[in-house]
């Protein structure tokens, strides 16, 4: 072989191996199945299917929460064929509001005064949030007495004050107890050497008639409401978990804390005295009670009568009135004054047992509108408090059938019934994402009560049903 063809030979033999460990390299790097090479032809894989679509419902305030305003005809024709249903009776107003603009989007009857019932809570929680802010607290204090080894129990109006019995179930929020007040006034007596006391108490925060103008006789034998006190504990029932009443909740709390005295290690006297703490008197001990954003919470979702009564009263301790009915009542048309939502309300107490009270469903849907503004954030409490339809409170039974069960989870409103009365006002997210005050009224419903609520239903679930 000729020197040229032998150069030849080892240039292409050089090149092959360049070749083959390029190969080889690039086999090792991206995991190549050499079978897949040299074996038959395999047939392409099934080509993947293509991704499927997520459907959702959309962002529950669709637009940020100002979605388009619904159609006021639309509207308007549903709701006054709901209206009419017999249920309701003859005497019965609507009021439907956008919470954003004020903008009045449907009204019938909607300035006539009509028996408000439990709605009438609305009213005392925007007040008590609006005077006092969402962050007070009710306190119940020991004071020293007058007299040596004297003490005072004095009364904050604090309803919510647990006895020594513990409820099988504590509803929200935390409250206060007995117990505590009696172990942290023991402490400070054995500090200071003191080891047995006489025992006053005093409830003279609150004024004036302990049963409301208007209040049937039977309220408080049925369970409904106690007197209405300064000092109370569990609400002055008979035990935590018992609807019965005592008929004297400040002494029957007196009575409680000396026997709780005893059980920290100070005696004292058996007999009570009601007295009047002085002004100068000495602190010994405190609790206070949940702040005011969860009491008006629990006051709204629970329908919480006593509850409702005594955040009136302390209204009026606030704005500088008697801590009476009367008192209350002109201290919350002052302070809804203040928020330019007063007109078209007129109260009697706190709770809504009152027969005379007399509240517009316009001016619900105001309070309404108030409440949930941006420019409230004081009042933003009445919204999250109210009960939700088909899952909390007053409402965890209702939105059942066919007709009201969109409104489901979509509507947070307060109920109102009384004899005879009916009522159903909150706020409501239409499918477009827009936040709807509204307020239906009727007082002389003289169907079941069950229809009637149904009916009330069925309204609101229109509201939050409805589109552009």
């Amino acid at each position: 072989m000729e020197r040229r063809d032998r150069w030849t030979v080892v240039v292409t033999l050089g090149l092959l191996q360049v070749f083959v460990i390029a190969v080889g390299i690039h086999v090792i790097t991206n995991d190549v199945n050499l079978s897949a090479l040299t074996g038959p032809p395999r047939p392409a894989p099934p080509a993947e299917p293509p991704p499927v679509p997520v459907v959702t419902a959309g962002p529950v305030l669709a637009a940020g929460g100002n979605g388009p305003l619904p159609a006021k005809g639309t509207l308007a024709a549903r709701l006054a064929d709901a209206l009419g249903d017999p249920a309701l009776g003859d005497s019965v107003g609507a009021s439907v509001m956008d919470t954003a603009t004020g903008t009045v989007l449907y009204g019938s009857g909607s300035d006539s005064g009509i028996t408000p019932a439990s709605t009438t809570k609305i009213v005392t929680s925007v007040a008590a949030l609006a005077s006092m802010g969402p962050e007070a607290r009710l306190a119940t204090r020991v004071v020293t007495g007058s007299a040596k080894g004297s003490i005072v129990l004095v009364g904050g109006g604090d309803p919510t004050l647990l006895g020594p019995k513990a409820p099988r179930h504590p509803p929200y929020p935390k409250q206060a107890s007995l117990a505590q007040l009696a172990q942290r006034t023991a402490q400070a007596l054995q500090a200071k050497g003191v080891d047995k006391v006489t025992l006053g108490y005093d409830d003279s925060l609150f004024t004036g008639p302990r049963l409301g103008p208007g209040w049937k006789p039977g309220y408080v034998p049925e369970g409904n409401v106690s007197p209405v006190t300064a000092l109370a504990i569990d609400e002055g029932r008979r035990g935590p978990d018992l609807r019965a009443r005592v008929a004297d909740p400040p002494r029957v709390a007196a009575t409680a804390f000396v026997k709780l005295l005893a059980k920290y290690g100070v005696s004292a006297s058996a007999s009570v005295k009601r007295v009047r703490a002085g002004r100068q008197a000495a602190e010994l001990a405190r609790v206070e009670s949940a702040p005011m954003y969860a009491l008006v919470e629990r006051a709204l979702t629970m329908s919480d009568n006593d509850l409702s009564e005594a955040l009136a009263r302390h209204v009026a301790i606030k704005e500088g009135r008697p801590a009476s009915f009367a008192g209350a009542a002109q201290a919350v048309r002052a302070v809804l004054g203040r928020l330019n939502a007063g007109k078209g309300v007129e109260v009697h107490d706190g709770s809504g047992l009152s027969t005379k009270n007399r509240i517009s469903p316009s001016g619900l849907a105001r309070l309404l509108t108030a409440a949930a503004s941006p420019a409230n954030p004081r009042l933003h409490a009445v919204a999250s408090g109210m009960p939700i339809a088909a899952f909390s409170g007053t409402l965890d039974d209702r939105f059942g059938d066919k007709e009201s069960i969109p409104g489901a989870g979509l509507v947070r409103a307060k109920t109102g019934t009384l004899n005879g009365v009916n009522t159903l006002a909150g706020l409501a997210t239409t499918i477009d994402g827009r936040l709807i005050a509204f307020a239906f009224m009727a007082d002389d419903v003289r169907s079941g009560w069950g229809e009637a609520e149904a009916a009330l239903d069925r309204l609101a679930a229109i509201v939050s049903r409805c589109g552009c």
